[in-house]
């Protein structure tokens, strides 16, 4: 009787033939179990996902410590948001946000210690507490587990002076909920280091370079401070260049060394220099060598015809020095983000930012011809926002002796930086949709 109530509901009283016929109301029901199974994907919007998500779902292994399976699942399901190309990542306002941090100087053993904030005693936590909103759509934050599956047997290798170390040891702050790496590294020096994770066979590695092109202090033993670098614009450093063909990902980045006393060469030949005070040689500025450094570091990339990775540029961090230098007794107090209408990016940041991604459309177009792939991972914005984000005084212990006594231009971890990998991993997973397509 009530199948064939339900055959009146759909079709009437008046056929009364189709009552009478089982075949007839067989095919009935296999019409409405079709339509139902329609309307489906539209209740169930993650029916409608890239396959490559739902197998990161899949085989995601249960994540330890304070990882939260609740919080992978959300991440999820706010990719379509982020994944309207109308939205810009990289625009937007620091928010409160309340489950922060997501690991502590305790839990994680990665961090530097200049960088160690909580250990040397700064007093306030909130700066911990926020987390960037972009205009118009969701930045998920960091999911360790989405992300060592996304990286599943690949390699990523970070390029850059001690702020780009900053960004690889948040990384690893970030993944120590789900696994810490092995060090296997082939030298003991702490400026080019690797680190595997064996469950994922996945490999980080750090390669240090003050200006990402070959580059020599000319007192290898003098104080930093006064220091006269030699740059070589047109040649690589090699440090790096001969060693990254078989990664799969590069973050390059650079900035703070530029401010150095520096003297250029090109050709082997002296055609300039940065405040260096010699007799004639004319002061081309640092944006002459930031740009010409740039330019020969991402050709470096494209020139190697056996790398078939992707490239990310990281944009320039602004430092946030108040009422003074780093070397003339500059700090940084803030303890709050400034919102955008409180600041703006002017001046030298303005110019080095601008450089950056000119020469980066550059490489960006010369790599499409050889089946490259260029990303910018535009963080300027961003940590202009974040004064209250350095370790100031509390990277060391009082009075002692450090070469910057108020650091504003690394950053505590956690903090603001740990939304970094918040960008990374959403770019794979963007960059994963668009090649699944």
């Amino acid at each position: 009787m009530k199948l064939h109530a339900a055959v009146e509901l759909l079709f009437g009283r008046n056929h009364a033939q189709i009552r009478k016929s089982p075949k007839i109301v067989l095919l009935i029901i296999i019409f409405a179990t079709l339509v139902f199974l329609t309307i489906i994907p539209v209740l169930c919007p993650l029916l409608g996902y890239p396959l490559y998500l739902l197998k990161n779902s899949l085989y995601s292994k249960p994540a330890m410590s304070t990882y939260d399976s609740f919080q992978a699942s959300t991440s999820t399901l706010r990719i379509s948001e982020a994944d309207n190309q109308s939205c810009d990542l990289f625009s937007g306002e620091w928010v409160p946000n309340p489950d922060a941090p997501y690991y502590t100087n305790t839990t994680c053993r990665a961090i530097q210690e200049l960088q160690n904030c909580m250990k040397y005693g700064r007093p306030d936590t909130e700066f911990m507490k926020w987390k960037w909103k972009p205009y118009g759509c969701e930045l998920p934050v960091f999911d360790p587990v989405q992300f060592l599956e996304i990286v599943r047997g690949k390699s990523l290798a970070f390029i850059g002076d001690s702020v780009s170390r900053n960004h690889m040891q948040s990384l690893i702050c970030l993944l120590s909920r789900v696994e810490y790496p092995e060090d296997v590294s082939f030298t003991p020096n702490e400026r080019f280091k690797r680190w595997k994770y064996t469950t994922y066979n996945f490999t980080i590695a750090s390669f240090w370079t003050t200006h990402l092109i070959k580059s020599i202090k000319r007192e290898a033993n003098g104080p930093i401070q006064n220091s006269i670098f030699d740059l070589y614009l047109d040649e690589f450093d090699e440090q790096w260049t001969t060693h990254i063909e078989e990664f799969d990902y590069l973050i390059i980045s650079g900035g703070h060394w530029f401010y150095r006393n520096l003297v250029f060469y090109e050709n082997h030949q002296v055609v300039g220099c940065h405040s260096c005070n010699m007799e004639n040689v004319t002061d081309l500025t640092k944006f002459y060598g930031y740009r010409r450094a740039f330019r020969t570091a991402l050709r470096a990339i494209n020139s190697l015809d056996n790398f078939k990775g992707m490239t990310f540029l990281r944009t320039f961090a602004p430092s946030h020095f108040e009422n003074g230098w780093w070397n003339h007794g500059g700090n940084c107090l803030r303890t709050r983000p400034f919102t955008s209408n409180e600041t703006v990016l002017d001046g030298a940041n303005l110019e080095l930012y601008m450089i950056q991604v000119e020469e980066f459309r550059v490489a960006e177009r010369e790599g499409r011809n050889k089946g490259k792939i260029f990303k910018l991972i535009d963080t300027t914005q961003a940590m202009l926002l974040r004064p209250d984000g350095h370790p100031s005084r509390y990277g060391h212990w009082p009075r002692e002796n450090v070469t910057m006594y108020n650091d504003c231009a690394h950053w505590c971890l956690p903090g603001p930086i740990d939304t970094w990998n918040d960008f990374l991993l959403q770019m794979l997973k963007m960059e994963g949709a668009r090649t699944s397509q």
